[in-house]
């Protein structure tokens, strides 16, 4: 195995860079999603 598993240009690389930024949007998307559903039942609670 000539590749080095950390090298930023290696497929390796590549492939767990993918991998990171997938994950990074997945999580955001679920904050995202909390917060908006917090909004929606403190709006159902206050009678508006």
């Amino acid at each position: 195995m000539d590749e080095d598993p950390f090298d930023k240009n290696s497929r390796a690389g590549r492939e767990r860079r993918k991998r990171n930024i997938a994950l990074a949007l997945a999580l955001g998307g679920l904050v995202i999603l909390f917060y908006l559903m917090s909004i929606v039942q403190w709006h159902e609670n206050t009678g508006h």
